[in-house]
């Protein structure tokens, strides 16, 4: 990628007079302006350059054959300099001689630097791995043509042999800095540990084609010589069996023989050294509020009751008699809601594509470009992985979007919970999100390829909501779906602040999903999992959602008939994602041109 400042300059001035703003009056604007987006082109590309990965993952291959070492004192010291030099640089810029889109994208950085900087003060890096996220899951991905690594030139197969010697070097930074936490009493729950050992050995291979790693070379292109095919086909079995698998190998005997053994029997963040503070920090972090986790506990209570109330209407409309907990157990076990293959259940996603994307015309006037496809999770990660996920592709067009299903376990994927999964993941979830998002020039780099969770989850939340709206969820068990899949988001704000701040077991976050919800034990136990894993996460989706339907209502009720639901929609998408306060601002500045 070239970062062109005028043109980017050139593309966000046009935005602003699009959405209805003033020109920069007087020359001080747009010095400002010019220093401001300087900044933020030399910070990108810097950033890049520190996080190759983020490069690759954008479609910027200059640096495929690196990955930073981001656990490394080096490399977090380099990072807390980087954040404090750029935001002095950026306060030392009069935000009061910007425009509107201009003081936004500077509010924006100024809130990221700032949020990285006091996070400084917590040891992520004494705890950098676990079931849910992990460099080693990750690297295979990458590895195995899978993942945004591409394997397609010679250089590109060269580059993932340099990627692979400084993945060796990761691992051994993980097991310093897992000893450390061990020594300081910063460990991971013994119980998702447990569950990441498999996953790693899963890579420990004797042949080397039995390996992951192995499928570039099963698939190199046709193109390649015959002096280069024979090359690198030797040079990846040497790199797959004596460098990756060593790697996992090491990582995995940590673990076992050491780690297990000093891992804590507690799940939450709480019972971490200055664990209240952590988890404080996480809930404003991924919530862009400043709710506390009493508050948002309580919000998860009284939106579970209410949800469960909407449940009663869908068992009077199908005639079930019965209580709702026995609605559950008819929903989760009777053979009509459950495939019988695999594959049964992807292609039930891949079929929705032409029919949602018809009719999301009805609601929406800004379409994605990029493609998307929907591939089946992995089986080396599909058993504590979630239910759906996606991954961005790229706004050039050269790699899609794609939507993972979970096809792990079929007695956990009943069919009634496809169609608000596919809102969510796919259309018009986060692939219209993040793809209106990236594919839009006019905005500043780092807000093209950055995001804030709650903007993004609460988006693919409000997606399900739209359901009826829409033209699906007639049948009304789909609409028990969205109603479902509304609910576990309401359960996430219930059960992780019980975990990390109200001192739940894991036991007790169980018994509170099957109380509560129709869910099967695979998915219960990964979910549970998964919220002591990443402590706070869970809690966006709802908040977020809550904020922009709120925002929303707002909007019809000040706009009446002026009021276009297209419209809203372009404007919540169209300068990506953001704080929700700041959204919320945003659109009242819009309606308030709509009344004009």
């Amino acid at each position: 990628m070239n970062l062109r400042s005028t043109a980017v300059l050139a593309a966000v001035c046009l935005l602003s007079a699009c959405g209805g703003n003033d020109e920069p009056a007087v020359t001080e604007d747009v010095d400002a302006g010019a220093a401001l987006h300087a900044l933020f082109d030399e910070h990108f590309e810097r950033n890049l350059e520190m996080n190759p990965l983020s490069a690759t993952f954008i479609g910027d291959y200059r640096y495929n054959d690196r990955m930073a070492n981001s656990n490394s004192p080096e490399y977090r010291a380099a990072a807390q300099t980087m954040d404090e030099e750029f935001l002095q640089r950026l306060l030392d810029i009069d935000r009061t001689q910007l425009g509107e889109q201009d003081q936004l994208s500077y509010d924006i950085f100024r809130i990221n630097r700032e949020q990285s900087l006091e996070g400084n003060q917590f040891p992520f890096h004494l705890q950098p791995i676990n079931q849910f996220y992990s460099i080693t899951n990750f690297f295979v991905q990458l590895g195995s043509g899978s993942s945004a690594h591409p394997f397609k030139t010679v250089k590109d197969y060269e580059d993932f042999l340099s990627r692979a010697d400084d993945f060796s070097a990761i691992i051994d930074q993980l097991v310093t800095n897992m000893k450390q936490g061990m020594t300081e009493g910063v460990t991971q729950p013994r119980i998702l540990m447990e569950k990441l050992l498999p996953q790693i050995d899963a890579h420990v291979v004797e042949d080397v084609e039995d390996s992951n790693f192995y499928a570039p070379v099963r698939n190199m292109p046709e193109d390649f010589s015959d002096a280069d095919r024979e090359r690198l086909t030797a040079a990846y079995e040497d790199k797959i069996m004596n460098t990756i698998i060593p790697a996992y190998q090491r990582i995995s005997n940590f673990i076992g023989d050491d780690y297990l053994g000093n891992a804590r029997e507690t799940v939450g963040l709480y019972a971490q050294p200055n664990g209240v503070s952590w988890y404080e920090y996480m809930v404003r972090l991924r919530t862009t509020t400043d709710m506390t986790p009493d508050e948002i506990h309580q919000v998860g209570l009284d939106e579970v009751a209410r949800i469960h109330g909407e449940m009663q209407g869908v068992m009077e409309e199908v005639g079930f008699e019965g209580d709702l907990k026995e609605f559950f157990e008819y929903m989760n076990t009777d053979p009509q809601f459950f495939f019988d293959e695999p594959e049964q259940l992807i292609q039930g996603y891949r079929d929705m594509s032409d029919h949602v994307s018809n009719l999301s015309k009805a609601l929406f006037e800004i379409f994605p470009q990029t493609d998307f496809e929907v591939r089946r999770v992995e089986p080396f990660r599909e058993k504590s992985a979630s239910g759906g996920s996606y991954q961005a592709g790229t706004p050039d067009g050269a790699r899609p979007g794609v939507f993972y299903a979970n096809a792990y376990d079929l007695s956990a994927r009943p069919n009634w919970a496809m169609e608000s999964l596919y809102l969510h993941e796919a259309i018009p979830g986060h692939h219209f999100q993040i793809m209106i998002q990236r594919e839009n020039e006019a905005l500043p780099d780092f807000r093209r390829f950055g995001g804030f969770t709650a903007f993004s989850e609460g988006w693919g939340l409000y997606a399900e909501s739209l359901g009826k709206e829409i033209g699906v969820y007639t049948d009304p068990y789909q609409y028990f779906g969205g109603l479902n899949a509304e609910l576990w988001r309401s359960i996430r704000l219930v059960v992780d602040t019980g975990i990390h701040a109200k001192g739940w077991s894991r036991q007790q976050v169980l018994d509170y999903m099957y109380e509560n919800s129709a869910v099967a034990e695979a998915r219960a136990v990964s979910e549970a999992e998964r919220f002591m894993a990443i402590p706070g996460q869970a809690l966006a989706y709802k908040v977020g959602q809550l904020k922009i339907r709120e925002i929303r209502n707002h909007a019809e009720d000040q706009l009446g008939d002026k009021f276009s639901v297209k419209a809203f929609h372009t404007e919540v998408l169209r300068d990506g994602a953001m704080p929700l306060s700041m959204l919320e601002a945003k659109i009242d500045r819009w309606i308030e041109a709509q009344l004009m």
